[in-house]
């Protein structure tokens, strides 16, 4: 076992960021991917281990890093792959907000434990923000009975191509529609439905909808309420499209379909950066309790990526510092409210 923090998708924006926090921080940072010369100028000072994601994974095997940093998507593919490549002992975290990852990590749970593991899923804005808040104000209380989070990630964008991992999260994601909690149950919903018109507390007004994330699952494990909404700013709420979305989703379920899709959209390219739209994002929880009684607050950071690698990185660093425990969390299961806060985050409560 070594001390070394491996970082995977190293020239990835995420990866990027990551790798610059970890090193200003004084970690042993080795970046990991496909491209030997990116890596170099990603971080020109740290080992680079480049080969296909299965040829890292193995050398990740024979290596038994300290922890491992995964940014590689769709982690409904990496995920269990690279948590399987770990030996025991070595941690995990990334930055998923699948739900499908979510369901595959968390039924890893006893496996992980046996292995002396953490293991640690969603460390980037989408679910930190929603669950920090929600256990935030969940603290001391009893079982609610509905809940409602919202993701609203302003960010600034970069020159270049979607690309093939982003493609296919999107695709994948309009392929398989909405979920909710209802009855105590995950269940099908139209994606882009429960849309709502909220104001920020800097005044943005911004329209959020259902959709099928990490959101959903981490505020329904952390609140336990039989009925959970995971909104975002990011689906389609606007009432045309939503309509369109059924025919996209049964469209893309013909053979070939998904991957003709995520190809095409992976050429997509921006030519010119563009500031983030909101001066903030946004994490919000709104509870409701039996009795009828309900609390309603924000968290606020400022670019949803910056404060994604901000967040793993802090998670990372606390993993190598021996203070999770073996099993498999979401991040604020595992580490509490305050992480987002050790983040760069702060809360605002309206009660």
């Amino acid at each position: 076992m070594t001390s070394e923090i491996w970082v995977l998708g190293a020239t990835g924006r995420i990866g990027r960021e990551t790798v610059d926090l970890l090193r200003r921080a004084g970690a042993e940072v080795v970046v990991a991917g496909r491209d030997r010369e990116r890596l170099a100028q990603v971080s020109p000072h740290s080992r680079a281990v480049t080969g296909s994601f299965e040829e890292v994974c193995a050398r990740l095997s024979a290596e038994a890093p300290a922890v491992v940093i995964n940014t590689v998507g769709p982690f409904a593919i990496t995920a269990a792959q690279v948590v399987r490549a770990c030996p025991p002992g070595t941690h995990y975290v990334d930055v998923s907000n699948e739900l499908v990852a979510f369901e595959q990590l968390h039924g890893m749970d006893d496996e992980a434990a046996a292995a002396g593991r953490t293991v640690v899923f969603g460390a980037g804005f989408g679910v930190i923000a929603t669950e920090s808040i929600l256990l935030h104000l969940l603290a001391g209380e009893e079982k609610p009975s509905r809940v409602r989070v919202d993701a609203i990630a302003s960010v600034a964008t970069e020159p270049g191509i979607i690309g093939e991992a982003l493609a296919a999260i999107i695709v994948q994601g309009l392929r398989d529609g909405g979920r909710e909690v209802r009855h105590g149950r995950l269940v099908r919903t139209a994606a882009g439905g429960a849309a709502e018109r909220l104001t920020t507390p800097d005044g943005d007004v911004v329209t959020t909808a259902s959709m099928n994330s990490g959101d959903l699952f981490a505020a329904w494990q952390a609140s336990g309420a039989p009925a959970v909404i995971g909104a975002s700013a990011l689906a389609p709420a606007n009432p045309a499209i939503r309509a369109a979305l059924p025919a996209v989703g049964a469209l893309l379920h013909l053979p070939g379909m998904t991957r003709l899709a995520a190809r095409q959209l992976a050429r997509i390219a921006t030519t010119t950066a563009k500031e983030r739209p909101r001066r903030s994002s946004w994490g919000r929880a709104r509870i409701e309790w039996p009795s009828g009684r309900v609390r309603e607050g924000w968290l606020r950071t400022g670019d949803a990526m910056a404060y994604t690698a901000a967040a793993v990185t802090e998670v990372a660093q606390r993993l190598a510092a021996g203070e999770g425990r073996p099993g498999a969390f979401t991040p604020g299961r595992l580490f509490g409210p305050d992480l987002a806060l050790a983040a760069g985050a702060e809360y605002l409560v309206t009660d």
